[in-house]
This record gives C-alpha cells, sequence and structure tokens, in this order.
C-alpha cells in the first residue's frame, strides 16, 4: 500500500489572507460611527437647556428705605350712625337707597304717624279750650271790678252794708285767681300740644349729619321699634357715614409701639386700589392693648383722600421716619442685585423669552430695600437670578420649579 500524500493537508494561509484584509475595513467603519453616535449624543447633551432661576422684574418705591414698621388695617368712618327713629310703627316711606347722599336735617324716611298727628290735634283742641276760659275768667275779673269801686264809693257814706261789701271784695279776689289758673291751664295745655307736635316729628326721620347711606336695614312696610327686640321687627333704618371723617385703623404689635408718634407720617396703600399711594399721619394711638393680641389700635388719617376710598377697605400702613418727597412718590423698576452681571465690563441681565436667555444691558440705580433699582427692563420681565459664566446670549433655558 503506498503512503498517502500528506501535503495534501496543509492549509493555504496565502488563499485566506486577502477575505480577511477585504472584512476589516468594514469592522473599523462600524467601530467609528459607534464612536461618533456617541459623541454627538454627549454634544446634544451637553448642548441642552440650561436649568435657571428667575425672578420677576417689580416696581419699588423710594419710601422703602426710610420704612420705620409695617401693619395692616381697614378704612373706617370717624363718623357713623346707624339712624332710626324715636317713634314705633310701620315704616310707609323711605327716600333713600345705598350710596344715595344725604345733607344734614334732610328727610330720608317716615313712620305711620296718623294716631299721634290725632294726639296733636286734640292737644291743639285743648289749649283753645284753655283760652277760651282765661277770656271767661278776665270778663268775670272786669265786672267784679267794677262793683268793687261801686262798693267803696257806697261803704263811706253807709249806703250799703259792710257785710256786702265783703262780699263784693271776694268776689274779685275770686275772679283774679281765676285768672291766674286758667294761665296756667293754657301753659299746661300748650306744654302738651308741643310733646304732640314733637310725637308727630319724631315719625319724620332725618339725617344727622352730611354723609352717604352705607346700609339700608328696613323697608316699607317693616315694622320699627328702635328700643326693643321684638320678633320681625327693625331697630335701625339705615346706616350713614360722614365720609370726610375716613380713617385708617391699625393694629401694631405693642413691641413696636415705641416707634410709633403722633403726627408721625405714613403712606397708606390700599388693596382696592393698588397704584395709589396716600399721604397720611398718625392721628391717635388709642391708650389701651388688646390684651388678646398684644396688640395697640392706631388711626391714621388721610392727608389727601381719594374719593374711591371707601369704608372698610383693607390697607397696608408703611410707618416712616420722614415724609416723602413728591419726587420720591414715584414708582421705580427693581429686580433682585443678584440679576445683574458683568459681561465685557458693562452690567447685563439675561432676560428668559420663548425658552431662551436674551441679553440685555441695565444702567444700575439706588437700593431700595432689598431690591436695585435699574434702568433697561420694564415691570413684568422674568430674569435669570445669579446667571453663570456658560449662559450667554441666545442660550436655551428651563426654568427650575420652586
Amino acid at each position: 500500500m503506498a503512503d498517502p500524500d500528506l501535503s495534501k493537508l496543509k492549509i493555504d494561509r496565502s488563499a485566506m489572507a486577502p477575505a480577511q484584509r477585504r472584512r476589516r475595513p468594514w469592522l473599523r467603519y462600524a467601530i467609528i460611527a459607534v464612536v461618533i453616535l456617541v459623541l454627538a449624543g454627549i454634544g446634544l447633551k451637553l448642548a441642552g437647556p440650561q436649568t435657571v432661576e428667575t425672578a420677576t422684574v417689580t416696581s419699588a418705591y423710594p419710601s422703602q428705605n426710610f420704612t420705620l414698621l409695617n401693619a395692616t388695617g381697614y378704612v373706617v368712618p370717624q363718623r357713623k350712625a346707624a339712624v332710626a327713629s324715636k317713634a314705633q310703627g310701620r315704616l310707609e316711606w323711605l327716600g333713600v337707597l345705598e350710596g344715595s347722599r344725604v345733607k344734614k336735617d334732610e328727610i330720608i324716611a317716615r313712620i305711620e304717624s296718623r294716631d299721634v298727628e290725632a294726639s296733636a290735634a286734640q292737644a291743639r283742641a285743648q289749649v283753645q279750650v284753655a283760652e277760651a276760659n282765661l277770656a271767661l275768667q278776665q270778663a268775670e275779673l272786669r265786672d267784679a271790678d267794677v262793683n268793687l269801686r261801686r262798693s267803696k264809693e257806697l261803704l263811706a257814706p253807709a249806703a250799703i252794708s259792710q257785710q256786702q261789701y265783703d262780699s263784693d271784695l271776694a268776689r274779685y279776689n275770686k275772679a283774679r285767681a281765676s285768672i291766674s289758673n286758667s294761665e296756667a291751664s293754657i301753659t299746661s295745655a300748650k306744654a302738651n300740644a308741643r310733646a304732640a307736635e314733637v310725637a308727630v316729628e319724631q315719625t319724620v326721620v332725618r339725617a344727622p349729619f352730611d354723609g352717604v347711606v352705607l346700609i339700608k336695614h328696613a323697608n316699607v312696610g317693616d315694622n320699627i321699634t328702635p328700643f326693643s327686640a321684638a320678633a320681625d321687627t327693625k331697630g335701625a333704618i339705615v346706616t350713614i357715614a360722614d365720609m370726610s371723617t375716613l380713617e385708617v385703623e391699625a393694629d401694631v404689635a405693642e413691641s413696636n409701639i415705641a416707634k410709633i408718634t403722633v403726627e408721625q407720617p405714613c403712606e397708606v396703600l390700599l388693596d382696592a386700589l393698588p397704584n395709589l399711594r396716600q399721604e397720611g399721619r398718625v392721628s391717635r394711638i388709642v391708650p389701651t392693648v388688646d390684651r388678646s393680641k398684644a396688640t395697640v389700635l392706631v388711626k391714621i388719617r388721610f392727608v389727601d383722600r381719594d374719593p374711591r376710598v371707601l369704608p372698610d377697605m383693607s390697607a397696608k400702613i408703611a410707618f416712616l421716619s420722614k415724609p416723602v418727597a413728591p419726587a420720591e412718590n414715584k414708582p421705580l423698576t427693581a429686580i433682585q442685585p443678584s440679576a445683574v452681571v458683568e459681561r465685557d465690563g458693562k452690567p447685563v441681565v439675561f432676560l428668559v423669552q420663548d425658552g431662551r436667555a436674551k441679553q440685555a444691558p441695565v444702567t444700575r440705580g439706588a437700593k431700595i430695600g432689598e431690591l436695585l433699582a435699574v434702568q433697561g427692563v420694564k415691570p413684568g420681565d422674568v430674569v435669570v437670578l445669579a446667571p453663570s459664566e456658560k449662559l450667554g446670549d441666545g442660550s436655551k433655558v428651563s426654568v427650575a420649579k420652586k
């Protein structure tokens, strides 16, 4: 048996080499593509929006720099009255509504008065009766006086008896006494008539002072009983306030009352009129402490009250160390100081607009409390707080949730 040819089992490596060399470039390209994708992802991640904290540009007043103390309170009228009638009865006429302006002594309502008017007519008739009795007694006195004079003339020659003279004298004295009694009756009758007229007048309700009707408590047909609390009755008819006496009442903590003095300047800001700041003065400090709240009641009068100010409006009061000058009574644009940074040696802020930071140059002003007055932005703009060096004009930003 012949030996096998082992040379045929030899692997021809020269034939495989070209195939391997053909496959290696594809592997290299795949690795390069993966690296490019990774770098692109990292780049996209780095180019994503920066998370920033923001604040809103606001308006501030220079008076904040010399504010000693802040308090809250309400507008109240110093002169206010619940108007009713002293007479009891059914309300038959009401001539005002809420908001009606009234003058002092103006008739605003009437109570049913037929009964008291009848009593007044009866009292006037009693005066006439008393006056008629006086006239009768005066005639009697004149007659008695004539008889007495005649008796005196006849007594001297003894033409009449002493008894007759004494009788005529007694008649004269009785007539004089009757005159005094009739005059007293007339005075009493007139007093009763006046009382009846007052009772009639009390059915007419008049305004006690110039003012404005705040509340209407009763309607026509209601029974008015000002001195009792009967069921389904009303005490007051309307409540009137003198709008010229409006003032602000504020509760101040007793620990801060030493900072307040009478005639101290104040600035009053009403919640209903946020753009209106009014000058005030401390009118008086009530000399007692509310034990439950540990506060002292302070009353502030308006120096120049705006006609839009109404009772019971809530107010904020700033107690100042000096009066507000006219130049300091205008608002300034202010922001948090940390929003202003230096770029190329100039102060700038970054506004947040449509998800991007927009660089805006500003001019620094004075400090207003914790804020900084600036020019170049407007109230309502949103700015980035403490912008980093990486933040540039046009950078994408996202606002951090608070």
